[in-house]
Formats: structure tokens, C-alpha cells, sequence
């Protein structure tokens, strides 16, 4: 998944998107010219390729510098053009990496299609935020066991009161134990989330025990699916809707039903 996030999904939400003014005869004319306005901060180009919306695309506005630097050194390490009808991809790299912005071919010759881009770009976006909430949920179920091992009894949040250890992350001192949890749940600013996700923990169906639940910031545009994690560190996955913040709301135990579906590791 590295080279998913080569372009950091580059905006999650962006105004809508004029057409590239410049076209050309081959994909390949098209692509040289997108990659030599990039390497020379050529700022008029490249609104005649991507529209004047493109600083959403790159620096200073949009993705950081160095994942377009990644792009460019993979450009000379590999490229090339797959075409099929009248649509082309450049893929670059040894990994084969496809950017996310597609060639059209129209009467008047090949151009950056910036629609098609859009959902594209959402679509990783969205794929990449799923994946690291599954992820964060492993790690929670590895917190909450140290944390049992250490206090022998689950915790039932996520950051610890204030100069207290009754969640899973508390600032160590010098010549402390460490927190169970790293400190990256703790959103620096409210309604923020961790990578589009927001947590809470569970109590299990024998309410004695823990499970966790993520659900989307933003349901179709940060994340679709939810999930639940139970301390045998199976994950399950549901689409809630667009009543996914409400409905993850009143959630207060691990409670399968049919809309849940388990997560193949």
C-alpha cells in the first residue's frame, strides 16, 4: 500500500475541477510535459494540463513535497503508458505505481480527464484510511493486552485522564514504563479523527471484557465501511450508511447482526 499514498490521495475534498486546457497528440507528449512543468515549478503549465485547480494536486497547497519528489525519482527509474481505447495511465517505478490522473483522448488530442481524477483520488483515499483503521485496531488489541498484563484489568479508554493511567496512552516520564498505546488516537483537534477514523471502546457481550469500534469522520468521503474488533483480534466490517455516525454512536456493546461480516486477515 506504500505507493497508494505516493500522492498522499493529494485533496480528499476538492472544488469541482476545470478541464485541462492544453491537449495533445500522443499520451506520451502529455505526460513529458506534465512531468517537466513539475520538476521546473512551472506554475502556468501546469494549469494549462490540470485546470486552474491544480495547486490542489501539488506543492505548496496540496501533497507534501516529497511524495511529488518520490514520484519524480520513480519517473527516472521507470515509465510508461497503458492505453486501452481511449484512456491512458502513467505508471512509473519499479512497482508499477499508476497516478491517479487519467488521460483522455478527445477530437482534440489527449488531456489530463480532471473529473475522473477526482474519484479516483477519493477512492484511494478512501481504500488507504480503511486499511490503517484495520490496522489501528491491531494495535489496540496489543495495547490492551499490555495494559492487562500491567494493571490486570482492561481498560475501557482509549487516553488516560489527566496525570492518571486508566487508558491506554498517558505521557511517560523519564524512567517510566511506557503507555501500552502511542499517543496518535489522541486527535489534536476535536472531531479530527486518526486517518479519517474515529474509536471507541466496547464493552464485549459478557460485559466483563473490551472491544473496539471505528467508524468513518466523514461517511463516503474519509471511509465507507466500519468495524468492530473483539480481544481474539478478529475484525468485522459493516456499511452503516450515511447514518453511520448515528448508528456508530449507539453502539455500546460488541453486538454482531447480519450486516457484519468478518475481515479475512
Amino acid at each position: 500500500m506504500k505507493k497508494v499514498t505516493l500522492l498522499g490521495a493529494l485533496m480528499l475534498l476538492m472544488p469541482v475541477l476545470a478541464q485541462a486546457q492544453q491537449s495533445f497528440s500522443t499520451p506520451e507528449k502529455a505526460a513529458d510535459t506534465l512531468v517537466t512543468a513539475i520538476s521546473s515549478h512551472d506554475q502556468a503549465t501546469l494549469e494549462q494540463l490540470l485546470g486552474e485547480d491544480w495547486q490542489g494536486y501539488f506543492p505548496p497547497e496540496g501533497v507534501d513535497p516529497q511524495a511529488v519528489a518520490r514520484f519524480l525519482r520513480d519517473w527516472k527509474v521507470n515509465h510508461h503508458i497503458e492505453q486501452q481505447n481511449n484512456t491512458a495511465h502513467i505508471n512509473v517505478g519499479d512497482e508499477n505505481w499508476q497516478l491517479p490522473i487519467p488521460l483522455l483522448k478527445t477530437d482534440a488530442g489527449w488531456h489530463f480527464d480532471m473529473a475522473t481524477a477526482a474519484d479516483e483520488i477519493l477512492t484511494r483515499a478512501i481504500g488507504r484510511n480503511e486499511l490503517d483503521a484495520i490496522e489501528a485496531m491491531h494495535a489496540w488489541v496489543d495495547a490492551e493486552q499490555d495494559y492487562f498484563q500491567q494493571k490486570k484489568m482492561w481498560a475501557h479508554k482509549l487516553i488516560s485522564s489527566e496525570g492518571q493511567q486508566d487508558g491506554l496512552y498517558w505521557p511517560a516520564q523519564p524512567g517510566e514504563v511506557p503507555s501500552p498505546l502511542g499517543p496518535a488516537f489522541s486527535n489534536t483537534q476535536p472531531g479530527e479523527g486518526y486517518h479519517g477514523y474515529h474509536f471507541r471502546i466496547l464493552s464485549d457481550e459478557s460485559g466483563s471484557g473490551v472491544a473496539l469500534i471505528a467508524w468513518p469522520v466523514a461517511w463516503g468521503q474519509t471511509g465507507v465501511m466500519s468495524f468492530m474488533v473483539d480481544m481474539q483480534d478478529r475484525v468485522y466490517q459493516a456499511n452503516l450508511g450515511e447514518e453511520t455516525e448515528n448508528k456508530a454512536q449507539a453502539i455500546t456493546q460488541f453486538t454482531l447482526d447480519d450486516s457484519w461480516q468478518q475481515v479475512q486477515p
